[in-house]
């Protein structure tokens, strides 16, 4: 494992951590040349599972492309490793699906659902584009049915 910082080839794991609800180990690691400190995961591959996109088209899922649609709509509001678990957590269900193969839409509608939990604005940013608002007042019943849907769980 290379160290994200001054990639050195060597470093040694400081911590190790089994994740209870996914396939995956977390590992604090530090490198012997900077001695900074990053954290890794490690996951079964083995994942065959396609993708329906909305064309039709069959795709095959792309792990990395989930997290990083996930980032960049809580750009600098959730950390890394949040984004890793929600990641985990909708891998998890994909997985567990009666299918091989599932459409674009359901996966985005288990982001909305995480992010609706998470953070209210990542979850306007990744519903303007998952829904695509037509105009501001589509935008503004989005935010008024989140704003109902926060007041009623208070």
């Amino acid at each position: 494992m290379r160290c994200p910082y001054c990639k050195y080839h060597e470093t040694k794991v400081v911590d190790k951590r089994d994740i209870e609800e996914g396939p995956s180990s977390r590992r604090r690691r530090e490198c012997l040349k900077c001695q900074k400190r990053f954290t890794t995961y490690e996951r079964v591959e083995a994942i065959d599972i396609k993708v329906r996109k909305k064309d039709g088209s069959i795709q095959p899922y792309d792990r990395e492309k989930l997290r990083r649609g996930i980032a960049i709509s809580v750009q600098k509001r959730l950390t890394d490793g949040q984004i890793e678990d929600v990641v985990e957590e909708i891998e998890l269900k994909i997985l567990n699906g009666e299918s091989q193969e599932i459409s674009t839409g359901e996966i985005g509608r288990m982001v909305l659902k995480k992010l609706k939990d998470l953070d209210s604005v990542g979850y306007l940013r990744f519903a303007s584009v998952f829904i695509g608002f037509d105009d501001l007042d589509s935008f503004k019943r989005e935010i008024q049915k989140l704003e109902g849907s926060k007041s009623s769980t208070i």
